[in-house]
Formats: structure tokens, sequence, C-alpha cells
């Protein structure tokens, strides 16, 4: 199953820039071998209005993918969970796994429409680069459950 995050705007070198790569990067090491494929991150231009946004957001979204937004009114989940979610994904035959992280002014109806399954990490606003960086680490996280190694100590 490929993971890809899709995220509304570009994220500047720097410190979240750094995290963000290193978790992504750790995570696709590691994927490989457990049946998943990146994840990939891809960056949407961010613009025009939440309208323009979700249009281009689902126009990056392959046919039949399974969608996530990340919302903090979404579902929450320990790590453990979410990594037991993944996997069941992956063994029921899902193609695709898209997460979503909109823009500053959020998401429009046609991406609520198209993507109702939500995640939240924690019922606080968090700013949209550390949101790709957490995203990441959970990713990382969940490869790692899946794995058996000790990373996850919980």
């Amino acid at each position: 199953m490929r993971l890809q995050i899709f995220a509304v705007g570009r994220l500047k070198d720097g410190p979240e820039r750094d995290l963000t790569d290193d978790y992504i990067r750790r995570a696709s090491t590691m994927a490989r071998g457990l049946g998943f494929k990146g994840p990939d991150e891809a960056e949407i231009a961010s613009g025009g209005g939440m309208d323009a946004e979700g249009a281009r957001l689902l126009a990056r979204i392959p046919e039949g993918a399974r969608i996530i937004r990340l919302d903090e009114g979404g579902e929450n989940l320990t790590s453990s969970a979410f990594a037991a979610r993944l996997s069941r994904w992956r063994d029921e035959g899902e193609r695709d796994t898209c997460f979503l992280i909109g823009g500053a002014e959020g998401y429009s109806p046609d991406v609520r429409a198209a993507a109702p399954q939500t995640l939240a990490f924690g019922v606080q606003t968090w700013p949209h680069r550390l949101v790709r960086a957490m995203l990441a680490e959970q990713i990382y996280r969940a490869m790692t459950i899946l794995a058996g190694t000790p990373y996850n100590k919980a």
C-alpha cells in the first residue's frame, strides 16, 4: 500500500522541514519490508481560496484511494491503533492511502465530501508545518510498531 501526504503550502527550509524529511526517510526505509511504499510527500500550491486549494488537492489523489483528512475535530487514535489500522488497510488490499493537510483557511466543502474520514492529533489546533512533522513521525512509529522494533515504548 502506498502512503502519501498531500499538504497545501510549501514547507520552507528549517527545523520542521528537516524533521519531516528525516521521519519520511526513516519510514520509507522500514516500509518496504512491511508491504508499504512511501510515505511520499507532495506540496499543493496555496492561494486562490479554499475552493481552489481543494480542487488542487483532489486532483492529486489517485482514483480509489483511501483519503484521510487531518483535522482537529477528527478521530484520535493511539499510535498502536494507527499502526493496526494501516496494517489492516494494507491487508485488505488498499492500493493508496492519502493523508491531507489543508491550507490556512481549512478544507473546501468538496474536499470534506470526498474525504469524510478524519484524524486528529488532539483537540488543539496545530501549525501546519508541525502537523507534517507529526504525521511523518506517526507513520514512522507505525512502521516500527509493525516491525516489532523498540522505538515505540507504549
